[in-house]
């Protein structure tokens, strides 16, 4: 038995008979593998086992729970500064996990509320992970040339992690932490068609089919992201890298492409902020996408006190 059907069990024989008549909402959301579905055999070791989040409307309430993950109650609203602020791992754990008793529906329409991003942080969201493809695809093959094999194993294996998280934002998935990033990824659709290349980069053993494979990969991703609608096709062939003898996707004209259809002045505001390259929008992203700090994104204060670096 995992361990939302051990704590709904909880709820109902233990906690539920001692509330009849009190009106109450019970979940179990939040950090967690369980919570996420994914615990397994090895999970009761530690921080397991029979538990459930009681809510009252005259002492802990709803909202007072989500504003302490969030820095928020997302039933008053989402600004653009709150979802860019808050990582994926927070949002999965809010929006996964169970629901045991709602009446009032309080969990349900804060949930709903945090399903995915408004299309224009879609958008801004979408750009950025395209732009940080396109700051470094160049360079397994770079450093490859020059018999730096390591550095080209590294940069293909950040390449692949990017990736994966644009797999995530196309098909409107919140990714989780590390431990489960990858166990998420292969629960997408596009995993099956995505995975083989993007594990070939991994395992290959010259930088001429690190380079293969992540055009193939990134080439499938910009197809999947174009279905998307959100901006006008861009051509998923690769093509030569200026003049060298380099093959790269050009994520950049993703980011080119999405920043263009953006009409929320908050995010028209940062791209003006941060500034351009090239004619390129440096797009900041997501905290996700700025910061790699287990400490960070697992502490939501931290997380608002980053608005400043990423433009807000």
């Amino acid at each position: 038995m995992n361990g939302i059907e051990i704590s709904r069990r909880y709820y109902l024989e233990s906690v539920a008979p001692g509330l009849a008549g009190v009106p109450h909402a019970a979940a179990l959301l939040g950090a967690g593998s369980e919570v996420l579905g994914y615990d397994d055999d090895v999970s009761p070791d530690h921080d397991f086992g029979e538990r459930v989040q009681v809510f009252y409307p005259d002492r802990e309430t709803v909202g007072d729970f989500f504003t302490a993950g969030l820095g928020v109650d997302p039933l008053a609203g989402m600004s653009v500064a709150d979802w860019l602020l808050t990582p994926t791992q927070i949002l999965a754990g809010l929006t996964r996990g169970a629901v045991f008793h709602d009446p009032e529906g309080e969990l349900a329409r804060r949930r709903a509320a945090l399903a995915w991003y408004p299309a224009d942080v879609w958008r801004y969201a979408l750009a950025a992970g395209w732009l940080k493809v396109g700051q470094e695809e160049a360079f397994v093959a770079r450093a490859g040339s020059t018999g730096d094999d390591l550095g080209s194993r590294i940069l293909a294996g950040r390449l692949v992690r990017e990736l994966m998280r644009i797999a995530f934002l196309v098909e409107r998935r919140w990714a989780p932490y590390g431990k489960w990033f990858g166990k998420g990824f292969g629960e997408l659709k596009l995993a099956a068609e995505l995975g083989p290349p993007l594990r070939g980069a991994l395992g290959a053993e010259t930088w001429r089919e690190r380079e293969d494979m992540i055009c193939t990969a990134g080439s499938l991703l910009a197809a999947a992201t174009n279905e998307l609608g959100l901006c006008p096709a861009v051509d998923p062939a690769p093509r030569r890298f200026y003049t060298r003898d380099i093959r790269v996707l050009d994520g950049h004209r993703f980011t080119v492409a999405m920043i263009a259809e953006i009409s929320d002045p908050v995010l028209l505001g940062i791209v003006e902020r941060v500034g351009r390259r090239n004619g390129i929008p440096r797009a900041a992203g997501t905290i996700d996408q700025a910061v790699d700090s287990t400490d960070v994104l697992g502490d939501i204060r931290r997380c608002r006190a980053a608005a400043p670096m990423l433009g807000l």
